[in-house]
This record gives C-alpha cells, structure tokens and sequence, in this order.
C-alpha cells in the first residue's frame, strides 16, 4: 500500500544549491543540479565519504531497530531515493513495516513514487513538510502510524542544517515527546572532533557560500539531542563504530556523530 501528498507550493528552484541535492550528488546520484555539483566538487573528498558512512550507518541502524520488533518508521529529511531506501531495508526484516516519509525539497517529491514502492503488507507514505514544523509533520504521521506502538524516528544528517536560533533541541524533542515508550532516536549529526580544523572549515566554508548553513557540533552538544532517552550500546560514537550484528566496518577519519536511543 502506497500514499503521498502532493502540494502546489512544490517549486523546484534550481538556482540555489539544496542539501537533499548535494548529498544525491556526493552519493553519486543524478537527481541535482550544477548549483548542487559546484557545491559538492568544492568539498573535500572526507565529505563524500561521510556520506557514505552515514548512510551506511542508516542501513545497520534501521535494520537493527527492525529487528527488535518495531515495524513503523518516521524518516524526517529523507532525501533523495537512493537504494536501498529506509523502508526497502526494514520490510526486509518486518514486511508489514509501515513508514512516513519527510523531507522540503520538491525534487524528493517528484521522486516519491520511488520512495513509495512498499511490500503488499506494508505501507509507505510521503508528506512534503519542514522539520522546523513538526506539528504538521506529527499531524501527518497520525493518519499513519499508530503513535500508541513503538515507532523509530530517524533524523539522519539532518540537524547540523539548523542554526541555535531554530532550536534543533526543541525541535527534536517535540517529536520524540510524541512518540510512545520503547520508540527509538536514529540520529546523525556533522562533528569537527574528528577532522583536522582546516578541513572542517573548508566544509563549513562551501556550504556557507552555497547559502546553506552547515553547523559541525561537538559531542556534548549532539547529546543532548539525545537527553532523557537511553542509549543502545556502543552509544554516541563515529560513523564506522556503530554496529550490532554485522561485521565491524572499516574504521577511516570522518565527521560524522551516530548514535541510536530508546525512548523509556
């Protein structure tokens, strides 16, 4: 079972780079533009390669909260469809697996028929909205998922977008008040602890000049992203060093935090 939403406000302004679109091209995806590209061969070359680690992050993550027996996804900043998608992973595990889909960039939306492929028994759902608006986005989700059964919320590279002043911690904890006992917090964030100043400025530099804001938090300021909820063992750590049941990842510097929480 499908669902979407379409909007008339969907306008796809390819005049100014997006960060959906930057991390499709970093990701090595065609869905961007040249604003885009010129952003992303501007970056480093650790850049590309967090990209990579954090989605790989999402797959393990995902899978693994699938695992425990939770079968409904709230993905916030979904991105772009690169395969395999969030609900691709988890329907794996959890074929009834029902998942709501969020991100602000039109060009997700053209692309949402491809997010919405789900397995006959479950469900998958797109809704075009802000992570600024949460309310609206809980508003969505509702019609969905059942917010009195645990439900995984992933904000996956996502918060490092927002600015102190749009409150990413009250943001975050809006939508993780809704969510019921034995939830769980997906959450990725862009750090500076573990890359040379030099390189963590030349990412925040060519993002800042794309007119996109990239703010690289340190670690006691993505925990608190992460207050009041407990930890899933190894905790708040880098990219490759989160893992359960697969084989550890390949340890490389990269800059980015991971960590999956539950919600008692």
């Amino acid at each position: 079972m499908t669902t979407g939403q379409d909007t008339p406000a969907s306008r796809i302004d390819t005049s100014r780079p997006h960060p959906a679109r930057v991390y499709d091209f970093l990701l090595g995806g065609k869905d961007n533009y040249l604003v885009d590209q010129e952003v992303g061969e501007a970056l480093p070359e650790v850049a590309r390669r967090a990209c990579l680690l954090n989605r790989a992050f999402m797959h393990r993550a995902s899978e693994w909260v699938a695992g425990t027996g939770v079968d409904q996804f709230l993905d916030i900043g979904a991105g772009i469809p690169t395969e395999p998608n969030l609900h691709q992973i988890v329907q794996a595990v959890a074929p009834a697996a029902r998942v709501v889909y969020t991100d602000n960039d039109p060009v997700v939306l053209r692309h949402a028929e491809a997010l919405l492929t789900s397995t006959p028994q479950g469900v998958t759902s797109y809704i075009e909205a802000d992570v600024r608006d949460p309310e609206a986005i809980l508003a969505h989700a509702r019609e969905v998922l059942d917010f009195d059964r645990p439900i995984a919320l992933s904000l996956i590279a996502l918060m490092h977008f927002l600015t102190d002043e749009e409150d990413p911690y009250g943001l975050t904890r809006t939508l993780v008040d809704a969510l019921p006992s034995g939830s769980y917090l997906i959450l990725s964030h862009g750090t500076a602890d573990f890359l040379p100043a030099e390189l963590t400025e030349r990412i925040g530099s060519t993002y800042r000049e794309g007119g996109m804001t990239l703010l690289a938090r340190d670690r006691a300021q993505v925990e608190r992203f992460f207050e009041g909820l407990e930890f899933v063992a190894p905790g708040l750590v880098s990219g490759p060093e989160w893992y359960k049941d697969t084989p550890a990842p390949e340890y490389e510097p990269n800059g980015v935090y991971v960590g999956v929480a539950r919600v008692r």
